[in-house]
């Protein structure tokens, strides 16, 4: 099922399935969202829980038992609760269930919480254990923005801007999408990533250093833009799906890594972005802002 808030501004439209926003226009009725098109990209802005990436072998083992997992974990994939609904947010939950209990050994609740104020979106994350057993978790951020704004304009006329100069070093998780131990400089003190139809041959970047407070998509001849605020993120990622010319791009703030080509696949040996204790929450918030 499908839910609209507005505030006048903006219009959302958020799916149970994932809990995913599936449209965002402005007061001109434009789509900034990508509109998952299945021959390129299907999805529009996933949740990715209880890990992010990929887990290294395919799987991992708690207590000695063997889960199987997929890329970006299994809160995209499910159905969430609706929980609450006003004219300018709305809240969804996933909790534990037969649907996770092959995948994930801990009870727990997913909520994600949609509010609007003006041009911006503010997407609440917040990640709640209810098991008896500490539980670590990933989580991380995917929205996908559609490029070019309008027809006029090309993928070049588009750059990623941070808004202070930036060294971001990236994390290599080339062939296969595991972290591989090698590291690199995207660029050198500068403040913006042009964009380009061939950036994403080799799939994304992600940069594990950066002190900026916000990263965008902008036009460069209007300054229009979608800019969020990755401050307090470790990792921020920018990607697109490989295709002839580029029509999105997602910026991606993460908390948390896929695991590594060799690493361990015991649970508690992977990297989390938290460790819950029993009845304990956390919780982060993704804020976008929209000049189109």
């Amino acid at each position: 099922m499908e839910y609209t808030i507005s505030n006048g501004t903006l219009t959302l439209t958020v799916s149970t399935h994932g809990a995913e926003a599936v449209s965002l226009k402005n007061a001109a009725g434009q789509e900034m969202l990508w509109q998952a098109d299945p021959a390129i990209w299907p999805r529009h802005a996933p949740i990715l829980f209880p890990w992010t990436g990929k887990l290294t072998g395919g799987s991992f083992f708690w207590k000695g038992r063997e889960y199987a997992g997929g890329q970006h974990g299994f809160a995209r994939d499910l159905e969430h609760r609706l929980i609450s609904r006003a004219s300018r947010s709305i809240t969804l939950e996933l909790t534990d269930g037969p649907e996770t209990e092959a995948r994930f050994p801990f009870r727990f609740a997913l909520r994600s919480t949609f509010r609007l104020e003006g041009s911006t979106v503010h997407h609440t994350l917040e990640v709640e254990n209810r098991d008896s057993d500490p539980m670590p978790f990933g989580i991380g951020y995917h929205p996908g923005f559609a490029v070019p704004f309008d027809e006029q304009h090309t993928t070049e006329d588009y750059e990623f801007r941070f808004d202070t100069p930036q060294s971001p070093l990236c994390i290599d998780c080339l062939p296969h999408g595991l972290v591989n131990g090698t590291c690199y400089y995207l660029a050198a003190n500068t403040d913006r990533i042009p964009l380009t139809d061939r950036l994403f041959d080799n799939d994304s970047f992600c940069m594990a250093n950066l002190t900026a407070k916000t990263l965008g998509i902008v036009e460069k001849d209007t300054g229009r833009n979608i800019t969020c605020r990755i401050e307090g993120y470790p990792y921020a990622l920018i990607w697109s799906a490989h295709s002839e010319k580029i029509r999105f791009v997602c910026i991606e703030p993460w908390h948390s890594l896929p695991g590594t080509e060799t690493g361990s696949q015991q649970w508690a040996d992977r990297p989390a972005a938290a460790i819950l204790a029993p009845g304990q929450s956390w919780s982060t918030c993704l804020t976008t802002n929209f000049e189109r």
